[in-house]
């Protein structure tokens, strides 16, 4: 086997706390995390000259170290002294600098890529300890499915898949520093009230109740990415307005996502926010479960 072709998935998070900020300047976190059937498409292909090769097709995106998915086989390649190269070819669907673990989702491809095509005989496990490295999205994003992400992201725990819904996703032409939400939220200065209830949505979920699920739905994050960019606020309130069950900022934001009981009103609030023009990416999906 010379070449593979991977699909890396996106996230969202259907429940985000941060509990406090650590002395080491990290902070603890308790999230539900979802994969999403969005994904960008990668192919991996052995080559002779012994380097790491990488194209994109977005201009702006660094096809170097500075690109996680070009450190993952780096890290791979010098662990194992790897023969010959690679050649990356990173086909980005998922929104950029938008919450949604796209680089982290990336980089997991690469390393349970580059593990088949040399046959490395890798356990998802051991990926995931590699991954850790290189972001602490990046374990999950090997795991993939519904979890229980705490620590500072890193220590996951299996859930039953969500109930069945219809996912919009929505992102406003803005990015956001993930540093910046994290340097402005003052954790450990929030009110009790200020804290979703992960418990109770992780009570939902195994209870397969979506309406119970998106009542305890929460991103303490908001708290500083909504006075920064309204827009996150505005399009939250087209996707209630427009049927959705629930509708909450991803991560560190600024992508909105609302969640529908049935596909007609996915699709009729799809209409809605693209009518809007609230958001400059806008896609109609579902969540993508695990077998287990």
């Amino acid at each position: 086997m010379d070449k593979i072709q991977l699909k890396a998935l996106a996230k969202i998070n259907l429940g985000l706390d941060v509990l406090r900020r650590r002395e080491d300047g990290y902070h603890e976190v308790k999230m539900i995390m979802q994969t999403i059937h969005l994904y960008d498409e990668l192919e991996l292909k052995k080559i002779a000259k012994p380097e790491i090769q990488m194209q994109t097709n977005l201009p702006y995106l660094p096809v170097d170290e500075h690109n996680l998915a070009y450190k993952a086989a780096k890290l791979l390649k010098e662990e194992y002294h790897l023969p010959g190269g690679l050649f990356i070819r990173l086909q980005k669907k998922i929104p950029v600098a938008a919450g949604m673990a796209g680089g982290s989702s990336d980089a997991a491809a690469v390393l349970w890529g580059v593990n088949q095509l040399y046959h490395l005989g890798l356990s998802k496990k051991e990926l995931m300890e590699r991954g850790v490295r290189l972001g602490a999205d990046v374990p999950y994003c090997i795991q993939r499915g519904t979890a229980l992400a705490e620590g500072i992201g890193e220590k996951l725990k299996a859930l039953p898949p969500m109930p069945k819904c219809y996912l919009l996703i929505a992102k406003p032409g803005v990015s956001v520093s993930t540093k910046f939400v994290y340097e402005n939220l003052h954790a450990n200065d929030l009110k009790e009230e200020q804290h979703p209830n992960i418990d109770a949505m992780i009570r939902a979920i195994q209870k397969k109740d979506l309406a119970l699920l998106t009542s305890y739905m929460g991103n303490v994050l908001e708290l500083v990415t909504i006075p920064a960019y309204p827009v996150i606020e505005e399009i939250k309130r087209c996707m209630l307005e427009a049927g959705a069950l629930g509708a909450m900022m991803s991560g560190s934001g600024p992508t909105v996502f609302g969640i529908f009981e049935t596909q007609p009103q996915a699709r009729k609030a799809y209409r809605a926010v693209k009518a809007s023009q609230l958001a400059k990416q806008v896609y109609l999906t579902v969540p993508y479960n695990v077998h287990r």
